[in-house]
C-alpha cells in the first residue's frame, strides 16, 4: 500500500504542478530534492511572484525511521518503527478576490521493532490515511463556497453519503483559531486516522482518498479563473494582508501537520512553505461595520453549510 500510495502522489504533484502553472500562464514551479538523515526525503515543488499566484509550493515526502519519543506518546505506544508519505499544498493568489487554498493527502504505518518477517520486511502494526482540503477566502463570493464544497460533496457520495457531512463537520473543528474565536477559512474536508475496519478496507480508503486528491484542481481552479482578474485597491490587499496573519498564526500554533514535520526532524523549508510572503499584524483590527470584510468575519465566527440539500 505504501508504495502504491506514494507512486499516486508523485503522479497528482505532477498533475496539480502543471494545472496550476496553465493557470498563472507566467511562473513555473521550481524543484527541490531532499534527504532526511534518518531516513527518506522528498520533493519540494514552489511557485513564486507570478501572475496570479504569489507564493505556493506542492510538497510530497516519503520519510521512515524510529519512530520519536513525541510522537510514542503522542499515540500512545512504545518504540515502534514508521513509515509515512503524503502530499501537502498551500497557494497563495496575488489578488485578493482569489482564496488562498490548502490539501494534504498522507498515508501512515508503524512496524513492531521485535518482529520481522521471512520477506525481510516489518510486520505493519498500525497503518491509516488522513486528509482533505480547505479553502481560505479574504473576500465572500457564496458561488466559489458553494462550488468548492459542492466538488468535495462529489468526491466524497460516490463512496459513502455519510462522508461528505462527517468531514466537512471536522474541517471545521479542526481548522478553528480557538485563541481568535474564528474558523481559518470556509472548511471543505478533513478526515484522519482512517483505518481499515468492516465496512472499509485499506483498498477501499486509498480509493476514497485518491478520489479527493483527484478532485482538487476542479474544486480551486475554475474559481481562480473566475476572480484573479477582478480590479481590487490598496485597501483590499492590506486586508488580504491582515488575514494571512491569521493563517500563520494557525499554522504555527494548532497545525498538526507542522508539529509532526519538526518532531521528526523533517525539512524546514519545506514546513514552513506555507507561509505567505507579505503579511501584517495590525493592532486590534477590526472591519468597518456593514462592509464586505465584516460579512467574512462574520461565517467564519459562525461556520454555516453550503450545501442545501
Amino acid at each position: 500500500m505504501k508504495d502504491k500510495f506514494y507512486q499516486y502522489i508523485q503522479n497528482l504533484q505532477d498533475q496539480i504542478c502543471s494545472g496550476l502553472e496553465a493557470v498563472d500562464g507566467v511562473a513555473t514551479f521550481r524543484e527541490d530534492l531532499w534527504q532526511r538523515p534518518e531516513g527518506g526525503g522528498g520533493r519540494t515543488r514552489v511557485i513564486e511572484n507570478g501572475q496570479v499566484f504569489e507564493k505556493g509550493g506542492v510538497n510530497i515526502s516519503a520519510v521512515h525511521g524510529k519512530l520519536p519519543d513525541t510522537m510514542q506518546k503522542m499515540f500512545g505506544v512504545g518504540e515502534a518503527d514508521f513509515f509515512a508519505c503524503g502530499l501537502s499544498l498551500v497557494i497563495h493568489p496575488k489578488n485578493p478576490m482569489v482564496p488562498t487554498v490548502h490539501a494534504n493527502w498522507r498515508y501512515f504505518e508503524m512496524y513492531d521493532t521485535s518482529t520481522e518477517l521471512s520477506t525481510g520486511s516489518r510486520k505493519v502494526i498500525n497503518s491509516w490515511f488522513g486528509g482533505g482540503q480547505d479553502l481560505t477566502p479574504y473576500y465572500l463570493f457564496e458561488e466559489d463556497a458553494i462550488h468548492f464544497h459542492q466538488t468535495c460533496k462529489n468526491a466524497c457520495d460516490k463512496h459513502n453519503a455519510e462522508f461528505y457531512p462527517k468531514y466537512k463537520k471536522q474541517c471545521d473543528a479542526y481548522f478553528w483559531n480557538a485563541h481568535r474565536k474564528e474558523a481559518r477559512g470556509i472548511g471543505g474536508l478533513f478526515f484522519d486516522y482512517c483505518k481499515a475496519t468492516e465496512e472499509m478496507a485499506m483498498e477501499d480508503w486509498y480509493h476514497f482518498v485518491t478520489e479527493v486528491g483527484n478532485s482538487f484542481l476542479q474544486a480551486y481552479v475554475p474559481i481562480v479563473e473566475r476572480r484573479k482578474e477582478l480590479p481590487y485597491t490598496e485597501v483590499q490587499r492590506n486586508w488580504q494582508e491582515i488575514r494571512r496573519g491569521r493563517y500563520v498564526e494557525f499554522n504555527l500554533v494548532h497545525d498538526k501537520g507542522t508539529l509532526f514535520g519538526l518532531k521528526t526532524n523533517g525539512r524546514i523549508e519545506s514546513i514552513l512553505m506555507s507561509l505567505p510572503p507579505h503579511v501584517q499584524w495590525v493592532y486590534d483590527h477590526h472591519p468597518e461595520v456593514g462592509s464586505e470584510e465584516e460579512k467574512l468575519i462574520k461565517v467564519l465566527e459562525n461556520p454555516i453549510d453550503w450545501i442545501v440539500e
